[in-house]
């Protein structure tokens, strides 16, 4: 691009935006990785992104007056998803009742060598984001201030079998072999405690209805739609009564 300044105004834009939009978390993760160099490709791609944002103007959260104040969330992990690096995406979306409340989409700091290995870490990254800040211990407090009890254990949906059964079953290694890594080994640990404690339970959850899909790869206009409403960005929410709606309803 002649001018990369464009570019990186363009995308600034799109990160603000990400704050009530999140069916556009993953592809603004996308071309943010460009913004030191931009070309002419990422540019037409944002160009792509404006166009469905304006087809989509009305689009946005809604949140129900009358919910069920229990939390669940939803992990996923896009395996070597990065052709450059070889990195895995983590996504994740954290309910409050039927209501969004929390999403992100990241990429690992390391390269990992299966699915196992990156959906776990998600599931990690999930529970805690960082060294100092836990994403559901940190919300979990935060209800407690406000006099809120969430309900425990707070359930974890994940759709990779080999990951959940690590979590449950400190027995269970065929699949750990390779993670050698000190971090790594602290995600298993960090996770297995939390399901020990009864703080966190690991479900499982069909790849159709997994609704950080939409944080951690491209999908079909179909699949994104559906996976939209799923996550409740609905067309003039405030006309809509979605009052019954659940995210883990199939």
């Amino acid at each position: 691009m002649q001018d990369p300044e464009v570019y990186r105004r363009l995308i600034g834009k799109l990160l603000y935006l990400n704050l009530t939009r999140p069916d556009i978390s993953y592809i603004v993760q996308q071309l943010s990785q460009f913004l030191n160099a931009p070309r002419a490709p990422h540019y037409l791609a944002a160009t792509y992104v404006l166009r469905y944002l304006k087809g989509t103007l009305n689009y946005g959260l809604f949140y129900a007056a009358n919910v069920d104040l229990k939390l669940s969330t939803y992990c996923d992990a896009d395996w070597g998803n990065c052709l450059d690096s070889g990195r895995s995406l983590t996504g994740y979306c954290i309910f409050l009742g039927s209501s969004l409340i929390s999403w992100k989409t990241k990429k690992h700091k390391a390269v990992s060598k299966s699915s196992t290995e990156a959906e776990y870490r998600s599931m990690s990254q999930t529970t805690s984001m960082s060294q100092t800040a836990d994403e559901v211990v940190w919300i979990d407090g935060l209800l407690e201030d406000l006099w809120i009890q969430v309900p425990k254990p707070i359930t974890l949906f994940c759709d990779n079998v080999a990951a959940q059964h690590i979590a449950d079953n400190p027995c269970f290694h065929e699949r750990t072999k390779h993670l050698r890594r000190k971090h790594y080994k602290l995600d298993v640990h960090y996770v297995r405690e939390n399901v020990q404690l009864g703080f966190i339970k690991i479900a499982h959850v069909s790849s159709a209805l997994q609704l950080a899909d939409i944080m951690t790869k491209p999908l079909g206009a179909d699949q994104h739609r559906f996976l939209s409403q799923k996550i409740g960005l609905v067309s003039q929410p405030c006309v809509q009564d979605w009052s019954g709606f659940s995210p883990s309803q199939s």
